[in-house]
């Protein structure tokens, strides 16, 4: 991906993280967005750490605030210059009992999941198509095509995004704009991490992730790195005949393809 300049919402840690890491190894200059400036700095330090001349930038911004995305994507395309490729990653998996939700937890959860999504997608998209190559990967999860019982908000937010990709890798795909979307089961990631340090148990992480790993068919938690690597192989020139596709990153725990 070398010259290729990508931007990464939610790319403090986990996930973002760990393709954030992988994007600038591959060559790509980088862009990585969270709320958090103090976090986000951590992150591009340990990226130039582990990546020397890596070419990575740190935006703070909630994707919440259509104003501070404009701002965000000016900053960064005067810093490295045109958008090549957006993986909205941004979010949490906020679920619980349907009649709990609020409208506005409804609204939360649309603004940053869904619209946070589509405003940089439209300050981005028109001139992807204009240079005839792009990359949009929207990161869902895989209630977008199996929800549970009890998993609203955030199932109903990642379908209309699964929804989203496919109507944008239409307009794209003449274009040589390729959109697809990544489906998260359980994977190493930040929001594990808080939810077990909420617990207050003395079980270390690992023993933590090793119960959630049995209920996956391969019997593991999966790594963030695993989730990049497909992130990567998607954002570069490798997978240049595949779009409009939503894929299960998931060790096989969904019931749905």
């Amino acid at each position: 991906m070398d010259g290729r300049t990508a931007v990464i919402t939610g790319g403090s840690l986990g996930l973002g993280r760990a393709m954030a890491m992988e994007f600038a190894n591959s060559g790509a200059k980088v862009a990585i967005v969270a709320r958090r400036a103090a976090v986000l700095e951590d992150a591009r330090a340990a990226v130039k750490a582990a990546v020397p001349g890596a070419d990575i930038a740190a935006y703070a911004c909630d994707m919440c605030d259509a104003t501070a995305i404009k701002d965000m994507h000016r900053s960064v395309v005067g810093d490295l210059g045109p958008v090549d490729i957006v993986v909205n990653n941004a979010g949490t998996s906020r679920a619980m009992d349907f009649m709990d939700i609020t409208d506005e937890l409804w609204n939360e959860d649309l603004e940053l999941k869904l619209l946070g999504a589509v405003r940089l997608i439209r300050l981005t998209f028109p001139g992807m198509k204009e240079r005839r190559w792009g990359r949009i990967i929207n990161v869902l999860n895989v209630g977008a095509k199996a929800p549970r019982a009890g998993g609203a908000p955030t199932a109903v937010s990642r379908a209309a995004g699964m929804a989203l990709t496919k109507v944008l890798a239409g307009e794209g795909a003449p274009h040589n704009v390729l959109v697809n979307a990544m489906l998260v089961g359980l994977i190493e990631s930040d929001q594990h991490l808080q939810r077990h340090l909420k617990a207050g148990s003395n079980e270390t992480i690992e023993a933590f992730y090793g119960k959630l790993g049995q209920t996956v068919p391969m019997g593991r938690v999966g790594r963030a790195e695993e989730f990049a690597n497909l992130a990567c192989f998607l954002a570069s020139d490798a997978g240049s005949y595949i779009t409009g596709t939503a894929i299960n990153v998931d060790g096989n725990r969904s019931p749905v393809v």
